[in-house]
């Protein structure tokens, strides 16, 4: 059976099809393009996997598990972490203690908490900005501290929503020098893009 699939889900709000039967299989340890325009229902499908909305009808399954109706913390206690496509650090806090506050989806304490922040911030290369306040980075690196949050979650699978976005070509260069990273240690990744080249280059 596959790692995580969807199976004919739909999604309406009010009269509008959102999302309209849509299927698809995602095996452990690819990386998986989601691609078309805006407002084509992207980012939809990630909040229907991620617990934000329900669907209207069909049913996502990970490890051969429905998790349909689950909450998100839920979710993301199962092993499924995400990215937003605006990313909303908590500006006021340093990069470290916004890291922290990601692991306490995983974990109950703070050294703990601590602990998995400091691994996923040396992991995707934040150290440098370990004590900056968020609003004080600049775009890539709000960017960086974004999927820094999804990985201090431990995901199996972790949904990347346009975390190229706004990124200039040095900035680009190693986010994706960043996603091969994350898909090298054994993560299984979905991402959504409108740029045809870049999901080329990464799955």
């Amino acid at each position: 059976m596959s790692f995580f699939r969807l199976e004919n889900v739909v999604k309406y709000f009010g009269g509008l099809a959102a999302v309209n039967d849509v299927s698809f299989e995602v095996e452990k340890g690819q990386i998986f393009g989601l691609i078309g325009p805006n407002g084509s229902g992207k980012t939809t499908i990630f909040n229907l996997i991620s617990g934000f909305f329900s669907p209207t009808s069909g049913s996502i399954y990970f490890r051969n598990r429905r998790i349909n109706n689950l909450k998100t913390y839920k979710i993301c206690k199962v092993g499924i972490g995400r990215t937003f496509q605006v990313v909303k650090p908590l500006k006021r806090m340093t990069v470290l203690d916004n890291v922290i506050a990601a692991s306490f989806n995983r974990v109950n304490t703070k050294s703990h908490a601590r602990e998995i922040a400091i691994e996923a911030i040396e992991f995707c290369g934040l150290t440098h900005r370990v004590d900056f306040l968020a609003k004080n980075l600049t775009i890539g690196d709000r960017k960086r501290l974004e999927i820094t949050r999804a990985m201090a979650t431990q995901p199996e699978l972790l949904l990347l929503d346009e975390v190229f976005a706004g990124l200039n070509p040095t900035e680009l260069d190693e986010a994706l020098k960043l996603i091969r990273k994350i898909s090298d240690s054994g993560v299984t990744i979905i991402i959504v893009e409108h740029i045809m080249k870049v999901i080329m280059s990464v799955s």
